[in-house]
């Protein structure tokens, strides 16, 4: 039987039905899918990376079920799409690893560490006070912790492990505490200093950092400085910009690289290293390509 063509009007169905739960719905959609072979891969796929990420978790579970999921493929396509969002980059590289995580779960298990944040923000507050709430709840109540202990263990670099064990180290914690700080209604963004990552605040006349490896201490932009200093890296303005989600990414891929090394997996170690390469020569064809 020849596939039928995904038109427009079967796409806007298909995707009015992703989510449906009714048992006999999801047979018949499956069907339909199984029919159509590669284009329901592409639509499924185009869902998957799209915005709304509730249908993202059900075109999840679709391509799941139609056994055409890669999720290798799926976090090669994410870089050289350039389409970067945190969340979803986070979420991809985990299942690089871990491709049987539950998604969804643990999008709602960050909805639920925001909404605890919501509740003891009382409005109005200062962007200061509203990090010191997010401090208290994810540090203090759900005990979030970098793993100086284990630090080169593989799992603290992956968004799930960090989720599920709650410990990390400050790239991964910091990506926690922006996704979380998202959710409250506070715009932060990443700040890759040199051997460390920092959580940013520019919201204020006089920025601040927040380093979620020690607890969600506060620092100014001198006592960053100072941190560089003590580590003989001579402070550089540039150094407390933020960071491109591109950037956050691809320093995750090389940390693994690194520590996948001193695990003696070599396998694993040149899977990261490929898509650091990837991200870097991406990159560089989409700069070459906005300057001819």
């Amino acid at each position: 039987m020849d596939p039928i063509p995904l038109s427009p009007a079967l796409k806007e169905a298909f995707r009015e039905l992703l989510d449906d739960r009714s048992p006999a719905v999801r047979k018949a959609l499956l069907d339909k899918l199984r029919e159509n072979g590669d284009e329901a891969e592409i639509f499924l796929k185009s869902v998957v990376n799209g915005d709304n990420r509730i249908l993202a978790r059900h075109a999840e579970w679709f391509l799941g079920e139609l056994k055409i999921d890669d999720p290798r493929s799926d976090f090669s396509d994410f870089i050289r799409s350039l389409n970067y969002e945190l969340e979803t980059g986070a979420f991809l590289l985990s299942r690089t690893v871990y491709p049987e995580i539950d998604v969804g779960g643990y999008c709602q298990f960050l909805d639920e560490i925001a909404l605890r944040c919501r509740e003891i923000m009382v409005q109005p507050m200062s962007t200061r006070d509203q990090c010191r709430a997010i401090n208290r709840v994810v540090f203090h109540e759900y005990g979030f912790r970098g793993n100086a202990e284990h630090y080169t263990d593989p799992r603290n670099s992956f968004l799930s492990e960090v989720l599920r064990r709650r410990r990390g180290i400050p790239i991964t914690l910091c990506i926690l505490y922006i996704l979380v700080a998202q959710r409250c209604g506070l715009s932060l963004e990443p700040v890759g200093i040199p051997g460390h990552f920092l959580v940013g605040c520019f919201m204020e006349t006089v920025p601040f950092f927040v380093d979620p490896f020690e607890n969600g201490a506060f620092r100014s932009p001198e006592e960053v400085f100072e941190h560089l200093r003590r580590h003989n890296v001579p402070p550089k303005l540039t150094y407390l910009a933020p960071s491109p989600i591109r950037e956050v990414l691809c320093r995750s891929c090389r940390n693994l690289v690194n520590h996948y090394q001193a695990a003696n997996q070599p396998d694993r170690a040149g899977l990261f290293a490929r898509f650091v390469d990837e991200f870097e020569a991406t990159y560089q064809s989409h700069i070459r390509g906005t300057q001819s």
